[in-house]
């Protein structure tokens, strides 16, 4: 798996590489919006497989790694893009989602302390799904819940839906919460309802569906 690394700050940066690489990742690392954005648009056997993508780098230090991404992403629909953020913005978290295709994701930084999170992370994103950061996930039901649109959500279906907009299958949801599947399926189906979203088999496509409908 050919991974494009973009972080500025140098230890951090080298970390990673080190982690990717022990998990028989090939690394491409750079350190700037503009080197990001000619990585990620490279063709042929330089095509990146999945990019991890500081959100704020030189020069500006504001959003450039995540508009490189998005621009990449306009270009070559489909790049599968894993963002790293110190904080939890929503902005960044809704301007990474509106694509709705290929993978995505959206970590604190703290979360790639955790080596196995990190990288089934990124193996996740690379193959299409999409992984938020659980943080991200509660800003965004919070911000729902305080307009009554989860209101009717029961304790259990909050949840679920929390492991779900996580990128969380079926049977990782039921581990997770100690329950069947049958059970987790009965929830599903219970907040779609709730919710009127169209239920979908493709999971990747469920969750997209479950946080642009919070994020609205």
């Amino acid at each position: 798996m050919r991974v494009v690394l973009a972080e500025d700050l140098f230890l951090l940066r080298d970390g990673l590489i080190r982690t990717l690489r022990e998990h028989g990742c090939e690394v491409v690392a750079v350190d700037n919006g503009p080197s990001l954005l000619r990585a990620l648009l490279d063709e042929g056997d330089a095509a990146p497989d999945v990019a991890v993508v500081d959100v704020r780098l030189p020069p500006t230090f504001t959003d450039e790694g995540l508009q490189a991404a998005l621009e990449a992403r306009r270009r070559r629909p489909g790049l599968p893009v894993l963002v790293l953020s110190q904080y939890v913005d929503q902005l960044y978290a809704n301007e990474l989602l509106a694509g709705g295709e290929g993978g995505v994701g959206y970590l604190l930084k703290d979360r790639v302390t955790h080596t196995e999170q990190f990288i089934d992370a990124v193996r996740r994103v690379a193959a299409g799904g999409t992984v938020m950061d659980p943080q991200v996930i509660s800003r965004l039901l919070s911000r729902s819940d305080a307009r009554g649109t989860i209101g009717s959500l029961t304790q259990r279906e909050r949840d679920v839906l929390e492991l779900m907009a996580e990128g969380r299958s079926n049977a990782a949801v039921a581990a997770g919460l100690h329950i069947s599947e049958s059970a987790v399926a009965k929830h599903t189906a219970s907040i779609f309802t709730k919710l009127r979203i169209h239920p979908s088999a493709d999971d990747n496509r469920r969750v997209l569906a479950v946080l642009a409908y919070l994020k609205r």
